[in-house]
């Protein structure tokens, strides 16, 4: 889905920004332009970062771990 209408930016391109290390607003804005006119999309950019950078839960370590034996 578009988030950024300004600069046709997608949440896609935002999170494959986030996959190669972009991990504030500030580099997202300088690597793709996001937020850079009106702003609007700001919230929902930095959003889409922080669910990248979120740490996986033990729960969900514990799962893999065990699919994977």
């Amino acid at each position: 889905m578009y988030v950024c209408i300004c600069n046709a930016i997608t949440d896609k391109q935002i999170r494959k920004a986030a996959e190669s290390g972009v991990t504030s607003l500030w580099e997202l804005q300088k690597e793709l332009g996001v937020a850079s006119n009106c702003g609007k999309c700001r919230e929902m950019a930095v959003d889409i970062l922080r669910e990248h950078s979120r740490p996986e839960s033990s729960t969900e370590r514990t799962r893999q771990r065990a699919s994977s034996v």
